[in-house]
């Protein structure tokens, strides 16, 4: 599966690792119904952490198409909203 985090690159994760990102996206949804900014913010850069640890980081001459997209820590609470749909950043996937 390949994630984009934005402003930095893309990365190639296992698809293993969707439930977790499922889990923190959740929480980044929580936080923003909530208006938690500081919430919302730990939530996506943990996102973006978990990536980053656990995926192999793609050539920025390599464009692929991504699977999720996780914007930068730094969005605002209405920025998000603007982001987000109805189930988050990552969308439900077919099993």
């Amino acid at each position: 599966m390949i994630v984009r985090l934005m402003g930095e690159g893309q990365y190639r994760v296992d698809d293993g690792l969707l439930s977790e990102l499922n889990e923190l996206d959740d929480a980044a949804v929580r936080a923003l119904e909530a208006g938690d900014e500081d919430g919302f913010r730990r939530a996506v850069e943990g996102l973006a952490s978990r990536v980053r640890g656990a995926g192999e980081r793609l050539p920025d001459d390599e464009l692929a198409g991504s699977d999720l997209i996780v914007p930068p820590s730094d969005l605002s609470l209405d920025e998000a909203r603007e982001l987000f749909s109805g189930e988050g950043l990552i969308p439900d996937l077919p099993a």
